[in-house]
């Protein structure tokens, strides 16, 4: 397990996994106003959109923000143009990062990303310097206490998805981003509760990162470019090992 899931699993342990509702809802609006923006506001023509209409509904975000977000996409309700980018850098070691940022001012977020990084010991890259260390998938994350991993692997691929991958806590079905609403539906159906869903890009190439101080940069880094208002995701490809993770998850 790499990257991002990593990640997730340190903001768990430090109890700052988006604990302020607003900011869920504010980064699940955005999303359905770009993807409202992008195919149209009918869901069933629009896999994106239904993607993230469930997303928000998995987060209990109510009707009244899922349909002002769609309209406001849709250009029915008027509100700042947002954009979506994907920005490329690098973290301390050597470590790849994509971020996605969804912006109503592109000035604005590329200034404050090149500070970001600056002040973090990064480098913002430029653009396929690091994408390509990337493959772009639907992900769903399951609780692992709703099925054993034969059951899940055996529902997963039946639906469609590519592989399947377990922690401690979760399983992670990956899917061609085009069967990812196909394959959490089926999940549902067997009656197994999805955590999320989302568009996710998954590292095809892993860096080590051994040494504590420089898992405390990359990690710190990441930490900064989370909290970012405009960041939607941030995807990374370090493997840092378990007990340097335990260690830096209780400073």
């Amino acid at each position: 397990m790499a990257g991002h899931n990593k990640w997730s699993k340190v903001k768990r342990a430090k109890g700052a996994l988006d604990v302020k509702r607003g900011k869920i809802f504010s980064k699940l609006a955005r999303e359905i106003i770009m993807a409202a923006k992008a195919g149209g506001a009918d869901p069933s023509c629009n896999s994106r959109l239904r993607t993230a209409i469930q997303a928000a509904k998995d987060q209990n975000m109510p009707n009244d923000n899922i349909d002002r977000a769609i309209k406001r996409g849709t250009g029915e309700l008027e509100g700042g143009s947002i954009e979506e980018i994907l920005y490329e850098g690098f973290a301390p070691g050597g470590v790849g990062l994509l971020i996605e940022l969804a912006t109503d001012n592109r000035n604005r977020s590329a200034a404050d990303l090149r500070t970001i990084f600056t002040r973090n010991d990064g480098n913002l890259g430029s653009a396929g310097s690091v994408s390509h260390l990337f493959k772009r998938c639907g992900q769903i994350t399951v609780p692992k206490s709703a099925a054993d991993e034969d059951r899940m692997l055996e529902i997963a691929l039946e639906a469609g998805a590519d592989e399947l991958s377990t922690d401690d806590e979760h399983h992670f079905v990956l899917t061609p981003p085009e069967r990812l609403d196909a394959v959490s539906e089926s999940i549902r159906s067997a009656g197994l509760t999805i955590e999320n869903q989302r568009f996710a890009y998954i590292p095809q190439t892993v860096i080590p990162v051994d040494e504590e101080a420089t898992a405390a940069q990359v990690l710190r880094l990441i930490e900064v470019l989370d909290d970012y208002d405009d960041t939607q995701h941030v995807f990374a490809n370090f493997d840092i090992p378990d007990e340097i993770l335990a260690r830096l998850s209780e400073q």
